[in-house]
């Protein structure tokens, strides 16, 4: 998730599993993800597993209420992503002109 990461989470408390999960998450890989959701389970219980889940489930929604409010993208976001924002037709959408995009 983070350049640089060794992998075992640096000082956060069970950081190592924690991020192998996001990971999972993040990239959709299904295999990893049942042996991250086992991991995290052994290192911080059900209960931990739930609130990790509910965390990443979190951050898609806080992003899609961002989005659906208008909250403007940073100019500097903008510039780095251009690229590959244009590749994969993010600036079709309506909202995009008011984010930085340029809408077609």
């Amino acid at each position: 998730m983070t350049a640089g990461d060794d992998g075992r989470g640096g000082s956060v408390p069970q950081g190592g599993p924690l991020l192998r999960f996001a990971e999972a998450v993040v990239a959709r890989d299904q295999p990893a993800l049942v042996d991250a959701r086992a991991e995290l389970a052994s290192a911080l219980g059900g209960a931990g597993l739930i609130d990790a889940a509910a965390v990443a489930g979190l951050f898609n929604a806080i992003d899609r209420v961002a989005d659906a409010t208008g909250i403007p993208l940073e100019q500097w976001k903008a510039d780095d992503t251009a690229d590959f924002r244009g590749a994969i037709g993010i600036d079709r959408f309506a909202a995009a002109g008011e984010k930085g995009g340029a809408r077609q």
